[in-house]
């Protein structure tokens, strides 16, 4: 393993384990500056003790970057392994065995903390056959939302990626917010462009039930919505945050009828919806998209908390569309009608 890789899977592993985000940058910050080294550079400054001289490169990191150097699996990241042996959740392992892709990732272009490229790597060496970027649309300003003049460089980007990457595929798309009164934050051009498009809410989430209810009913009804995101807004740790109020079995029906999904998101924070909603959009008919709305690559490794609640509520994997080949993801996106 050379101290590239090792520093990038270190990295890799805390986000998994939801480490503060300064010790993942220091090991990335690292990777890069390794990178920046020619191999004689890097043979020089270890056999000369001189790592830590290099902007990015630390005690611990330099201690990593040496041990991989000296042809050994370094300490440190025996011991993340280890500890990511245990499964981070119970359950949910026939239903993740199904999954191909993932409906909900960021990047650094709006509020996540790495590269297009990065991301898409970390999905396909998780065996992911498809995955589909989701960055923020212009109105969420706190999460850098992509205007429309980005996005359409975003795309471009995305395509040139997808040249290289065959057989993996990086699909286009947005998380794009549900405006008051239920439009969609984004030009509906662009939306057409897309392969997919998330809708969530991210403003207002403690308006009127009677609001909300028709806020989300106009979303999930528009041509352009494909899957309606954590559709609470709840937060079950830190501070927390309570579940929006909306009449759920009329919102669920609706998008029962018109196709949009019903995201189960499985960042450990939101973890949403909760266990009720899931089982009444079950019997409202709704298909579903287990997504880890992942800001980081680690974070793409997240879908089993999702899974296990799925199989808990006795969702079947038909059902699921993350379980889908990314050429029937697109003709049901398209048209509604690979369901």
């Amino acid at each position: 393993m050379d101290s590239v890789t090792a520093l990038r899977r270190i990295a890799f592993l805390l986000e998994r384990a939801q480490a503060a985000t300064y010790r993942v940058k220091a090991f990335r910050t690292a990777a890069a500056a390794v990178e920046e080294m020619g191999d004689g550079e890097l043979a020089d400054r270890v056999a000369h003790g001189s790592l830590e001289a290099v902007r990015g490169i630390g005690p611990r990191t330099a201690e990593v970057i040496r041990e991989a150097a000296s042809g050994t699996t370094p300490r440190y990241l025996e011991r993340l392994e280890r500890e990511a042996s245990s499964p981070l959740a119970q359950g949910g392992e026939s239903l993740l065995a199904a999954l191909r892709g993932d409906c909900h990732t960021h990047s650094d272009w709006s509020d996540g903390g790495s590269p297009i490229e990065e991301m898409g790597r970390a999905a396909a060496e998780l065996g992911h056959a498809w995955t589909v970027l989701t960055d923020h649309s212009p109105r969420l300003t706190v999460a850098n939302g992509l205007s429309p003049e980005r996005l359409r460089r975003q795309l471009d980007v995305v395509a040139e990626l997808n040249e290289r990457w065959a057989p993996f595929r990086l699909l286009t798309g947005i998380e794009c917010d549900i405006n008051l009164d239920g439009s969609l934050d984004q030009e509906p051009e662009l939306l057409e462009r897309l392969d997919v498009v998330v809708v969530s809410v991210h403003s207002k989430l403690r308006m009127d039930r009677a609001q909300m209810t028709k806020r989300l009913l106009a979303a999930v009804r528009d041509p352009h919505a494909d899957i309606l995101g954590h559709c609470t807004g709840r937060l079950v740790s830190g501070r927390g945050r309570p579940e929006s109020q909306f009449d759920a079995d009329e919102v669920f029906a609706a998008c029962a009828r018109s196709g949009t999904a019903v995201e189960i998101n499985c960042r450990p924070e939101r973890l949403d919806p909760p266990r009720t909603l899931i089982r009444q959009a079950l019997s409202a008919g709704a298909l579903f998209s287990i997504d880890t709305d992942a800001h980081a690559p680690g974070q793409l490794d997240w879908q089993v908390y999702g899974c296990a609640r799925a199989e808990e509520c006795d969702v079947p994997a038909e059902r699921v569309i993350t379980t889908w080949t990314a050429d029937r993801l697109l003709a049901w996106a398209r048209d509604k009608t690979a369901s």
